[in-house]
């Protein structure tokens, strides 16, 4: 795995890059739609390469250890041949999920302890055991098992947490150099950085992480409940500190507005399930603003969903039509808008990289922010 920095825009903290993997570059900056259970909800493969452009997409430790299972994913050689996706996939580790089970799972030094919400069954999950299930998946890019702090979190508990996340790195690093890719092709762990909204914790964690020298490292424990200034100060922070010479993934953000400052401010890869969570409820991101499909204004507006859109269903259906399936509640308005917030999202990333090429990028953000931010 390699990145190699292609330029920093001179107005900003910007960059474009290219991350190259066994299974194809990856132009950053770069949107990864999630598929946590191996497939991104409601939109089919070709659709994933053809129409939305995504270079590289998600699958999620948790949800894929529970269902399929490890026996179904390794019979079929790996999540790229059971979901048929060819291009590189990266596999969050799954700890997001295990410490939002508050009340069906147990923590300790040595691992966390949980029910499954689908069965109620227990499972361990430790930082030696994540690697092998990642292992199993078969991601291109695998992310340490680590602790997700709440936004909300005091300053102990936060420092006890990173210092935690940091004692389980380390058995992550040692247990992947124990063990080998399943299916014959390489296997990156991406660290991540702790320390919720202290700047001294989040300085101390990037430094650590930094000193692991791995391919590439993320940005975690932000969007969840700290306010967007103080989320934007951490990146800064943390940012003056990862090398510049490998990519820097911002962990589960966010809105576009997120995504341009977070870009404005060196972060190349994003993901988040906003786009398909929003479009399944009616709410269509575009490039001039934001839609609500069940509005009764575009009950006779016969007009493209976006005449310059980044997808085919933009110029294919009108805002009338999108709203009537809505309101019929008609299982084609779910694919239509995930197919379109998706297809932006990856474009205004590559949009992004374009100006950051031709050196604008700071004065092309500020007229994208009001655009994008708008209501429609």
């Amino acid at each position: 795995m390699k990145f190699q920095l292609l330029h920093t825009d001179s107005g900003s903290k910007a960059r474009a890059g290219v991350l190259s993997t066994d299974h194809g570059d990856i132009m950053t900056p770069i949107f990864m739609p999630v598929g946590t259970v191996g497939s991104v909800k409601g939109v089919q493969i070709p659709h994933l390469k053809d129409d939305i452009k995504a270079q590289i997409i998600l699958g999620n430790t948790y949800h894929l250890y529970l269902r399929p299972g490890l026996d179904i994913l390794e019979k079929a050689g790996g999540l790229h041949k059971f979901n048929m996706w060819d291009r590189p996939i990266l596999t969050d580790s799954g700890g997001f999920q295990v410490f939002s089970l508050k009340d069906i799972r147990k923590m300790s030094e040595e691992g966390v302890e949980f029910r499954s919400h689908i069965d109620g069954s227990k499972h361990f999950f430790s930082p030696e055991r994540v690697m092998d299930i990642e292992r199993s998946i078969g991601a291109d890019i695998i992310m340490a098992f680590d602790e997700c702090t709440p936004g909300t979190a005091d300053y102990d508990y936060a420092k006890k947490s990173m210092e935690r996340t940091h004692r389980w790195l380390d058995r992550c690093i040692n247990r992947l150099s124990e063990t080998e890719p399943m299916y014959g092709y390489e296997q990156q762990l991406f660290p991540i950085v702790q320390g919720c909204v202290y700047p001294d914790l989040r300085r101390r964690s990037a430094e650590f992480i930094a000193s692991k020298e791995a391919a590439g490292n993320a940005i975690g424990g932000l969007a969840v409940g700290e306010p967007a200034e103080k989320m934007y100060e951490m990146i800064e922070v943390v940012n003056e500190i990862l090398p510049t010479d490998k990519p820097r993934y911002l962990m589960g953000v966010g809105t576009p507005a997120n995504i341009l400052e977070a870009i404005e401010r060196g972060v190349d890869m994003f993901d988040c399930v906003m786009p398909t969570r929003n479009g399944r409820n009616a709410m269509l991101f575009t490039k001039h603003g934001i839609m609500n499909m069940r509005n009764e204004k575009w009950k006779y507006d016969f007009s493209p969903i976006e005449e310059d859109g980044a997808s085919f269903v933009d110029t294919l259906y009108s805002k009338a039509y999108l709203r009537h399936l809505f309101a019929a509640q008609e299982l084609l308005a779910l694919e239509i808008a995930s197919i379109h917030n998706l297809a932006f999202y990856v474009w205004l990333t590559q949009e992004a990289r374009k100006h950051i090429l031709m050196d604008d990028y700071a004065s092309w953000k500020k007229n994208m922010l009001e655009e994008v931010t708008r209501r429609l």
